[in-house]
């Protein structure tokens, strides 16, 4: 057992590895209990790490769905639940961290991008206003349409590879995208008119 589990769980679901025993023959109530019983932890490891409570709500998230669909390779001899899910958590919020990373990438280049093309189109604006412009409308979109803009445009993913990257589902991922660049557009647009 792991040192990192937590408590032994109350109720019908007895030990604290009782609720993952069903997970490898695709025991939907076990998946449940097991979210249940160890989603605070996961959660925290998250939040900890990332310091942003949506996005270590999305961790949280991606978490048990990447445990739920590697559930075969859960070994209860090579450590309990918590310390398997541990390990899934380090490495999506490794993915998390350098996701940052190809976002920072992405609100810079578009800087960029937007103050070359939109510098011809408004001779009065500064670059380092467009710059500014820019990564402020970019943050105001919500972070999984950010998300699926950085991997498109800079890591030039196609949807499906960004649906594999996510796990989200691949509408999910395309609505995403229409959404994300609806909205910047919109956005620029409107500061574009403005006087």
């Amino acid at each position: 057992m792991s040192t990192l589990a937590p408590q032994p769980a109350r109720g019908p679901a007895g030990g604290s590895a009782e609720p993952a025993r069903g997970l490898d023959g695709g025991d939907e109530a076990s998946l449940t209990a097991v979210y249940h019983r160890w989603a605070p932890l996961v959660q925290a490891l998250a939040q900890r790490a990332l310091g942003d409570s949506r996005e270590a709500e999305d961790i949280t998230q991606q978490v048990f769905l990447s445990a739920w669909r590697g559930r075969s390779g859960y070994r209860p001899e090579l450590g309990g639940p918590a310390a398997w899910l541990t390990g899934i958590t380090r490495h999506r919020i490794a993915d998390a961290l350098a996701a940052r990373t190809r976002r920072a990438a992405l609100v810079e280049g578009a800087v960029e991008q937007y103050a070359t093309i939109d510098h011809r189109a408004q001779e009065g604006m500064e670059p380092t206003v467009d710059r500014a412009l820019m990564t402020e409308e970019l943050a105001r979109l919500p972070v999984r349409q950010r998300t699926v803009l950085c991997l498109s445009f800079y890591e030039e993913l196609t949807h499906p590879q960004i649906s594999e990257h996510t796990g989200w589902p691949l509408g999910t991922v395309k609505s995403h995208a229409r959404r994300g660049i609806r909205s910047l557009r919109a956005r620029l647009e409107d500061v574009r008119d403005d006087p």
